[in-house]
């Protein structure tokens, strides 16, 4: 398949840089193969049934971006270079994989100060990426990025506007636990207390799984071949508990709707191919285009994602190119705010 047949225009008055106040208040799309409807986050009750599981990504997102200076000293003096890292993982040797910028005014070996007591030498570099070995690890480090570091906003945000205080909470899932995350799972963030109060009276059940979500979810395709694409990987984790649950929904006949393209992802990269799935924990880079058969997800609730990305080519798989052409036009005609802090769609395939 073409990249472009995953493009569409969408006017840039639609880029939400803000979130819905409340959450739930945001917009809700309902998609079936038949229908179209516009409803509110808050109703997303209406369009469920008793013995429904929602899948809940709990990865939390960390202040992953930070903003430094290195130092060189020589025979004419010292000179400073500003530079900006975006922390992207961990890795097993302790250093942390990171997007760092300009990389070419640095040298292996070299220092970048980020505050006072946060510095981290350069070890290693290798397609676009750099390795940061830090001065301070685990609960130090973690104090020293919390007050130093800001949240990673999407490029499409962070070109209208920096980060700020807000976005600290704004940026984060209600339920937000397991931390590594350089990027939200954004379809969880119209959930509120009030919304999951109306959920659980209406008998919707839930389950927690954790897919550390990383910048690569931002990069372009730039194959005009789509199954040219690779992925990066983002590690997650099912465990046992969750696992059993979305097989007794199952079993009793209810559906399994992931909030989130991560969510998504993560649970059809653990399942087998009739659909069984257990405790998981690992690597994924599962790149889900048209043709692919969904093993155990009945439905999604997603935001609406950018003209030729992978998250594009995601729901077209899920709902079928030409009706998420559809989707989208109305999406644009009735004035949807787009992206990461935009509204959202509940895409129901068999309804």
């Amino acid at each position: 398949m073409k990249l472009s047949e995953f493009d569409f225009d969408l006017p840039e008055r639609l880029i939400a840089t803000r979130p819905a106040r409340p959450r739930s208040a945001s917009r809700l799309l309902v998609a079936t193969p038949e229908a179209i409807s516009d409803a509110r986050a808050i109703d997303l009750p209406n369009f469920l049934a008793p013995g429904d599981r929602l899948v809940l990504n709990d990865t939390k997102v960390i202040p992953a971006r930070l903003s430094g200076v290195r130092r060189r000293s020589g025979e004419l003096g010292s000179t400073e270079a500003n530079v900006e890292a975006t922390l992207l993982a961990p890795q097993a040797d302790g250093s942390w994989l990171a997007l760092v910028k300009p990389l070419k005014r640095i040298r292996d070996g070299e220092e970048i100060r980020f505050s006072s007591d946060l510095k981290a030498v350069l070890v290693g570099r290798n397609d676009g990426t750099a390795s940061l070995k830090f001065n301070l690890s685990d609960r130090d480090f973690d104090i020293s990025l919390n007050a130093s570091g800001v949240m990673p906003l999407p490029p499409y945000i962070e070109s209208k506007r920096k980060a700020d205080d807000l976005d600290r909470e704004d940026y984060q899932t209600i339920w937000a636990s397991a931390s590594g995350a350089v990027a939200a799972p954004t379809a969880s963030l119209h959930f509120d207390d009030a919304l999951m109060s109306a959920l659980a009276k209406k008998g919707v059940e839930t389950t927690y799984v954790t897919l550390h979500v990383g910048a690569g979810t931002f990069l372009p395709v730039k194959s005009d071949d789509i199954h040219d694409h690779k992925l990066h990987a983002e590690r997650g984790e099912i465990t046992a508990r969750a696992a059993a649950e979305i097989k007794a929904t199952r079993a009793a006949g209810g559906r399994i709707i992931p909030v989130g393209t991560t969510a998504l992802r993560l649970i059809e990269t653990a399942a087998s191919e009739d659909g069984d799935l257990n405790a998981w924990s690992g690597a994924t880079d599962i790149f889900i285009t048209p043709g692919y058969r969904f093993r155990i997800a009945s439905a999604l609730m997603t935001n609406f994602h950018l003209p030729k990305s992978t998250l594009m080519m995601l729901v077209s798989a899920f709902m079928g190119t030409e009706r998420m052409r559809e989707i989208y036009a109305h999406a644009i005609g009735e004035n949807y705010r787009f992206f990461s802090y935009g509204d959202a769609s509940l895409l129901l395939p068999n309804a």
